[in-house]
């Protein structure tokens, strides 16, 4: 098994909605519990490769480009909101070895 594959099965575990989107908004990762919502739910499809920014509109999309610019100077968790169903939004920075910031990932939690 190489360590995307084993990667992929980790975030599949997770019992929330992970996506990962690059530094220029495209998603590039859905974990199962976010294929789910996305693609069975809500009737989306083929999400991944683009742009986060066109899933919302003018208020959100404004909130997540600001969250983004507090992630790129060494923020940590962005806490968004509330999604229609009561759970917490959150952007996370991903940063690679050297410590730039590459992306995020928008994650879902239950209140519970």
């Amino acid at each position: 098994m190489g360590r995307e594959e084993l990667l992929s099965y980790i975030l599949d575990a997770f019992p929330y909605k992970i996506l990962y989107v690059d530094k220029d908004h495209i998603i590039r990762y859905m974990n199962r519990e976010a294929e789910y919502q996305y693609y069975i739910v809500r009737g989306y499809r083929d999400l991944i490769g683009k742009s986060l920014l066109d899933c919302h509109n003018e208020k959100s999309r404004e909130m997540i480009i600001e969250a983004v610019e507090r992630l790129k100077n060494h923020g940590t968790d962005e806490f968004i909101g509330y999604s229609k169903k009561n759970e917490r939004i959150y952007l996370t920075p991903v940063r690679d070895h050297t410590g730039e910031f590459i992306g995020y990932f928008e994650r879902y939690e239950s209140k519970e």
